[in-house]
């Protein structure tokens, strides 16, 4: 008669080794390839003999070797992401979407965040990453030099990059999944055009990010379409005390009526932009509308809560890991998702209506 050693939970064995599949399959009574079929989802295995192993596994607290599992399969199990830096909300929310899409998945992920945006500091990452055995690289860097490093790294795994790069090179491994960026930015000044507005401010985002651009260009369409006048005030970063500058220098614009609405290329510069108004006694939306873009949380408790686009993060990280692990097809256009417009109180029909 064999004996088998049952530890509690988490305790391993007597000779302190953890619990192994060996083990697992004793305790089930089913031999190792069973055990592995079941850890791997395999279709072949009868719901009873599944939950013996499950029960095995609860049992013994029994965790898998990834490390081993990688040798006997070249396949690490992990994703690495490489990113722009966690004070941005957009790279750091598609981060955070993309690492649960992967745990759901069985992945994990290793993450490496730029101190500097250059294509010599982007190849130093990637090669970090390659270094480790990643499966693959999800780039989160919507920042146009940062791209250049695709070309340098000649990767042989694949990858994925978050950022609306509408123009891609047919020499360009990678595959793209990015929001509309152009279509968020119509829609909205198209909405401040639906209210009766044509004096309508862009605070650009700072130049060489590629969503900046897009959410540029975008507003410069629906503008030109209504033959409406082109007030860009560009900001030197993303952040709100950009944004802050940049609504003072459009104070007087507004108080002589030169301006009646401003489009913000994100909700932290426009928070910046309604600090600045409140100081200079401008009401919001009755002297001047604003409107952003990200819809940050903080967005509906503002005063006014404030009209904005809303990116679709979520979908964003599931997109950017389906392509990473099953895009090998030879379609390589890019996956957009679609923004939606989120109305508030911050805009307004201009006073003249």
């Amino acid at each position: 008669m064999t004996v088998v050693n049952i530890a509690q939970p988490g305790e391993g064995h007597p000779d302190k080794r953890p619990p192994s599949m060996a083990d697992v399959a004793a305790v089930a009574g089913v031999s190792h390839q069973t055990v592995s079929r079941v850890l791997n989802n395999h279709p072949n295995v009868r719901s009873g003999t599944r939950d013996q192993v499950m029960e095995a596994i609860r049992k013994l607290g029994y965790r898998r070797n990834r490390a081993a599992r990688a040798l006997a399969t070249s396949h690490s199990s992990t994703v690495g992401i490489l990113t722009v830096g966690s004070e941005f909300f957009g790279p750091q929310s598609t981060v955070q979407a993309i690492e649960a899409a992967a745990r759901a998945q069985g992945y994990f992920v290793s993450v490496t965040a730029l101190d500097r945006y250059d294509a010599h500091s982007a190849t130093e990452a990637l090669n970090h990453l390659v270094d480790q055995g990643v499966d693959g690289v999800v780039m989160v860097a919507p920042f146009e030099k940062v791209i250049d490093a695709l070309d340098d790294a000649a990767l042989k795994i694949p990858v994925v990059v978050v950022a609306a790069r509408t123009s891609v090179p047919a020499s360009d491994p990678a595959r793209y999944v990015y929001v509309d960026q152009r279509e968020g930015a119509r829609l909205a000044t198209g909405h401040l055009l639906a209210l009766g507005h044509r004096k309508i401010a862009h605070v650009s985002g700072p130049t060489g990010w590629f969503d900046a651009t897009e959410r540029q260009v975008g507003w410069q369409e629906k503008m030109l379409e209504a033959k409406a006048p082109i007030i860009e005030v560009p900001a030197e970063s993303w952040l709100a005390p950009s944004g802050y500058e940049a609504g003072k220098r459009l104070v007087d614009s507004v108080r002589v009526g030169e301006v009646t609405a401003v489009f913000a290329a994100n909700d932290y510069l426009a928070t910046g932009i309604l600090r600045a108004f409140w100081e200079a006694g401008l009401d919001v939306p009755t002297d001047v509308s604003v409107i952003g873009f990200d819809d940050l949380q903080i967005s509906n408790f503002l005063i006014p809560s404030l009209t904005t686009v809303r990116q679709p993060f979520r979908d964003v990280g599931h997109a950017a890991l389906t392509e990473l692990l099953e895009g090998d097809t030879a379609d390589k256009s890019p996956k957009v998702i679609a923004p939606a417009l989120v109305m508030r109180a911050s805009t307004a029909p201009p006073k003249s209506q």
